[in-house]
């Protein structure tokens, strides 16, 4: 089978944070292991295409950065102890077909355990996201940094003091005390996982869906471990009945369709139906969180069978509930549409400008507010509006859409200014 240059990069995300995990539960050193996972992988990029792709993509990889990674630390003649544990692990075959580990389950892999290693308690709340995002997303620290509306110096200096915070700490899977102590954050971690696959915030594709595939794998891993808890199955009702849509959000040119106006005989109806009975079965787990809530919205889109038949009123409800319960911006914004839908664009304009403060330059607030505007009938000030959320975003599908929106809006006549 041939691989061209997208699928190499598709399978060599994949397989990084595998490798990194097998790495770190071999030698250790996280830091160190993350520098050889990375040369591996630009080595891939280079000669796969070219050469083929081995049989045993992971194997190889995972061979080629332990050659790097033994080379790093026998260079360092100032560490003696180091230096000779390298020698000892250099000594095995580093040639054979898959390190120890390498077939197990996916709910036991190493992906998996490093997930919980990047969540660890010496970390702070924000250095356990930017880390996880890093080596086990696979994210950009570009696009860390711009997910958390903070500069990308601030986020690169994050994420180096974690990486040598967890430098010493064993490779395992937690405890079941441990792991609940790190379960908020891994939930909140592959939610972002996902939100980048589902729309990347750069780019010239609008979907990537190797990053939403794998924090859906890791999402049913997680589950796997803790099947009775509300808020996992909640997570992963809230992305199977997204990713559900995913066939639908684009066009023929790769341009984006807004869910309005999407053709929902393209929805996965399985998946559809696997959302709806994962959302049911984690509202009778406990009480509703923001994941249970938000899976709730996203039943009620996907049971419509036309954006007519939506039921605004109860997803308005929802939307109290959840901004009640966790007042995040963007939940907040969402908020703003539903209210819109039920009262009016002029009710939801005065929502949207309430948030002016807290997503100052987020081009998602100037889109919001160029759609309640059109609908509003204020076409100047919406054409103003979607060109500014086009000039903020890094997406060059929803730029392009933004743009095409602002154009279809009629031109002031002559007169106007009159």
């Amino acid at each position: 089978m041939d691989h061209g240059p997208s699928d190499t990069e598709d399978l060599l995300r994949r397989c990084a944070p595998q490798v990194l995990g097998a790495l770190v539960r071999r030698y250790g050193h996280f830091d160190t292991a993350e520098d050889a996972v990375q040369e591996a992988l630009l080595d891939a990029y280079r000669t796969w295409p070219s050469r083929g792709v081995p049989a045993n993509p992971r194997g190889w990889l995972i061979r080629t950065a332990s050659r790097r990674l033994t080379d790093q630390l026998r260079s360092d003649s100032a560490r003696r102890r180091r230096e000779e544990r390298a020698a000892a692990l250099a000594s095995r075959d580093t040639r054979t077909p898959a390190p120890p580990g390498m077939d197990r389950a996916p709910s036991d892999d190493d992906t998996l355990t490093l997930l919980f290693l990047c969540c660890h308690p010496v970390l702070s709340p924000a250095a356990q996201v930017a880390l996880t995002l890093r080596a086990v997303g696979g994210l950009t620290t570009t696009e860390i940094a711009r997910a958390h509306l903070v500069p990308e110096a601030t986020m690169a200096q994050r994420i180096s003091r974690a990486k040598r915070k967890v430098r010493g700490e064993r490779f395992r899977q937690p405890g079941p005390g441990d792991r609940d102590a790190r379960l908020a954050v891994v939930l909140q971690v592959l939610y972002l996982i996902f939100n980048e696959g589902y729309t990347a915030t750069s780019g010239s594709t609008l979907h990537r869906a190797d990053l939403a595939r794998e924090a859906i794998r890791l999402a049913r891993a997680v589950r796997a471990l803790l099947p009775g808890d509300g808020r996992v199955t909640g997570l992963l009702a809230l992305m199977v009945l997204t990713e559900a849509r995913g066939a639908a959000r684009t066009g023929p040119h790769g341009e984006l369709v807004p869910l309005d106006e999407q053709d929902r005989s393209r929805w996965d109806r399985a998946a559809v139906r696997e959302g709806t009975a994962l959302v049911e079965e984690a509202l009778a787990q406990g009480p509703a969180g923001p994941y249970q809530l938000q899976a709730a919205i996203a039943a009620l889109h996907d049971e419509a069978d036309r954006a007519e038949d939506t039921d605004w009123p109860q997803i308005l409800a929802l939307y109290d509930v959840l901004v009640a319960l966790a007042p995040e911006p963007m939940a907040e914004l969402g908020r703003a549409v539903a209210l819109a839908m039920v009262r009016g664009p002029r009710a939801g304009l005065t929502a949207v400008a309430a948030l002016e403060d807290r997503l100052a330059g987020h081009h998602r607030l100037d889109a919001v507010r160029a759609h309640l505007l059109e609908r509003a009938g204020d076409g100047e000030a919406a054409r103003t509006a979607y060109r500014r959320a086009a000039d903020h975003t890094l997406s060059e599908p929803e730029a392009r859409y933004l743009r095409m929106r602002a154009s279809r809006l009629p031109q002031p006549g002559p007169d106007a200014s009159r």
